[in-house]
């Protein structure tokens, strides 16, 4: 069964066609600025070939007549006709309180999109762009959503509300949502299987750390907390984002710098984070490589970076009780071995012992912990195109 993944941004388009039979990627690629000058498209045969083509782009719908025609091109395609694709797996970020799992995409799904674009203005429009264009050019072909926020649906009602009036709960669902869910559930899956135990026996704390990072708390299978929150800038410092922060900041920085609070919204989302601290980069190789050279704000920027995240795995461990593992995933996650053992520095007497050795050995998938560690962590490779094609293949082969 073929399974073609969408993510759609703002002016990107990324794609992977995915035969779920045998979890083989045919092709994927990204379709870059959209709308704006300079558009080309990447396309990738894995293990064959990689095609950079420069072409105008005007629209999301434009883009998706260009990719499809990418997967039937006689020399870079990968399928005869749209025929050989049986169903479209749809990256959606927000699907606020109505979604707790993914759903094939109807008319009424659409529309409760289109009302929760207030909870992700950034994220939620092009996900809905990308669908309707799907929907124009492939109209016989099953789509489901695959939401970042429903693995956190689990969340209890005392992790997930605000201490503010709950009458805005209820008016405008204002709650903790969390985020990159389809990412802690493929890793939680995927820790599983290497524990051999059952998911629905496993308690895990699973980060998912990039240039967006959160981190979180996994019960017995579920998501009891999670460090993103209302909008994707809670939680830990991250690339561009603040994290969290005392919220008189943001009226003390109003009425100092005379901004707004847009303004202030565009600070805390595009000019804080690692590369507010470090004034250098939002880039954490670029933060590292500038750390190892002595640049003092650099090296705050990682110790501010790696502190929160030690001080998430002491607090989960706390709501856990018991912890089997725990996860380092996504680009940093992966690729940084200096963030890992500076993240899991001096929790030895909790039972977190590093083997230093193999943590420096790479970003395959690797357990990094001593075989006397009471708590294994391990390297797992994301895989959230991956978990979005089974979802997708279970929902349209149950219907």
């Amino acid at each position: 069964m073929n399974i073609l993944v969408i993510n759609c941004g703002s002016s990107s388009l990324k794609y992977q066609l995915i035969d779920v039979g045998n979890n083989e990627v045919k092709a994927k690629g990204v379709v870059e600025r959209i709308g704006i000058s300079d558009s080309q498209i990447k396309h990738e045969r894995p293990g064959i070939d990689t095609h950079t083509i420069k072409t105008e782009i005007k629209d999301h719908k434009e883009a998706m007549e260009k990719m499809l025609g990418m997967l039937m091109d006689t020399k870079l395609g990968v399928i005869g006709s749209l025929k050989e694709i049986d169903a479209v797996g749809h990256r959606v970020v927000h699907g606020g309180e109505r979604f707790a799992g993914s759903v094939l995409i109807d008319d009424e799904v659409i529309k409760v999109l289109n009302d929760n674009k207030d909870l992700a203005p950034l994220h939620n429009p092009p996900n809905i762009v990308g669908i309707m264009a799907c929907k124009v050019l492939m109209p016989d072909v099953p789509m489901v959503g695959v939401f970042d926020t429903a693995f956190h649906q689990t969340i209890p009602p005392e992790a997930f509300i605000y201490g503010i009036p709950y009458e805005f709960y209820e008016k405008y669902k204002i709650r903790r949502y969390g985020f990159h869910g389809t990412s802690h559930k493929y890793v939680a899956q995927r820790a599983a299987e290497l524990l051999g135990k059952s998911v629905d026996d496993v308690n895990l704390i699973t980060c998912h750390l990039g240039n967006g990072s959160s981190i979180t708390a996994i019960k017995n299978g579920k998501s009891v907390d999670t460090t993103m929150g209302f909008t994707p800038l809670e939680g830990l410092i991250m690339g561009t984002r603040c994290g969290s922060i005392d919220p008189s900041i943001v009226t003390y920085l109003m009425d100092k710098e005379h901004i707004s609070a847009a303004d202030v919204a565009d600070i805390l989302n595009k000019k804080s984070g690692v590369l507010g601290i470090s004034e250098l980069s939002s880039d954490f190789r670029d933060i590292e490589d500038a750390a190892a050279n002595s640049n003092k704000k650099a090296q705050l920027a990682l110790k501010a970076f790696t502190y929160g995240i030690k001080k998430y795995i002491g607090s989960y461990m706390a709501v856990l009780g018991r912890v089997d593992a725990i996860v380092f995933t996504a680009g940093v996650g992966e690729n940084s071995d200096a963030v890992r053992e500076m993240a899991l520095e001096g929790l030895e007497p909790m039972g977190i012992i590093l083997d230093r050795e193999a943590n420096k050995s790479g970003s395959k998938e690797m357990e990094i912990s001593k075989p006397e560690s009471k708590i294994k962590v391990f390297v797992i490779p994301t895989n959230e195109e991956l978990m979005i094609a089974r979802e997708t293949e279970s929902l349209v082969c149950r219907n």
